[in-house]
């Protein structure tokens, strides 16, 4: 089992939800063996601040750890640390058309975002994230289902190396849990750390909490149907998922009747956002205050790694005639 979430900033409560407790689930089962790396490499296919992406990395591991990923029953590390990833890479992008990646809706939505960056590496992203999964040969992978279609090309390489080189790589699966899908509190879409304003940290204090959620469009809290989309929805789904669904049952009815009342409605869902993350903001002050055992751990994963796919690569390079 392998995942990752790309050096792009602290994690927030969407990454939480959404991957992070499909994380924990699997690490705790013991059919599987859990792979967890923060993609550094992926991080560059779009604008980054080179002053910033080794902190960066850090902090996503310290988050990792603090919401109780642990290295005695994962590996733990970073994806630049473990060349591998980008030699496979390499052999497997001969394998897919530049027309098939160019076709990817979430390639285009990356140059409508970033017109003036469209690079190889922002091209070639499905073919590492390919590369990041069939070198573990793993069959599941948590994450959200904007990723899909990422999986399919990874599905897809595999079917072709199979077919071709006789390689016996599994098609990957997407993992999903309850809260896959966090929307952003902007109303519009997911949360996201690309979208200022749309996101609540899992470090964030009580008082901040309150204040991202403050900002929240709302409406006049009563009509004949609760709305289906936009800023009232995406606060209906964030009672739900950290306050129950018979919290935001009672919050619809009081919308279809005498009315919400938007400021306590906020009040009540961060208390309670607040109260879960809590525990993982004071287990992060221990890695904050231990920078050699956080580095010992991304060191001692990346061997633990290295030696799976060390492995993998020499049976493609001899698959494929190189060796």
């Amino acid at each position: 089992m392998f995942s990752g979430t790309r050096a792009t900033g602290r994690l927030h409560i969407g990454n939480y939800l959404g991957a992070i407790k499909g994380y924990l689930e699997l690490q705790d089962n013991p059919n599987y063996e859990t792979i967890y790396m923060v993609m550094d490499l992926h991080a560059i296919t779009t604008p980054f601040d080179s002053a910033k992406l080794a902190e960066n990395t850090k902090d996503v591991i310290m988050d990792y750890l603090a919401c109780g990923l642990d290295p005695e029953k994962s590996i733990i590390t970073a994806q630049s640390l473990v060349p591998e990833h980008t030699y496979l890479a390499h052999l497997l992008s001969s394998e897919i058309t530049v027309a098939r990646m160019q076709h990817l809706p979430t390639f285009k939505d990356k140059v409508k975002q970033h017109p003036k960056h469209v690079t190889m590496a922002l091209l070639n992203y499905p073919v590492l994230m390919a590369a990041d999964i069939l070198l573990y040969k793993a069959s599941l992978v948590p994450v959200g289902i904007d990723q899909e279609p990422h999986l399919e090309v990874a599905r897809e390489i595999a079917r072709k190396m199979n077919e071709k080189y006789g390689t016996d790589f599994p098609e990957p699966r997407r993992f999903s849990t309850k809260g896959e899908y966090v929307p952003s509190l902007s109303g519009e879409g997911k949360m996201s750390k690309s979208v200022e304003g749309s996101y609540i940290n899992i470090i964030d204090d009580l008082e901040t909490i309150k204040k991202n959620l403050a900002s929240a469009p709302t409406d006049s809290g009563k009509g004949e149907k609760v709305p289906e989309e936009g800023g009232v929805a995406n606060l209906l789904t964030l009672v739900e998922l950290f306050e129950g669904e018979d919290k935001r049952k009672n919050y619809e009815l009081c919308y279809m009747n005498n009315g919400i009342k938007y400021k306590e409605l906020k009040e009540e869902l961060a208390n309670a956002i607040y109260e879960e993350l809590k525990p993982i903001q004071e287990e992060r002050k221990i890695y904050e205050n231990d920078p050699l055992l956080v580095e010992k751990i991304i060191s001692e994963g990346a061997q633990k790694a290295r030696k799976i796919a060390g492995q993998t690569l020499q049976e493609v390079k001899k698959k494929i005639g190189l060796i």
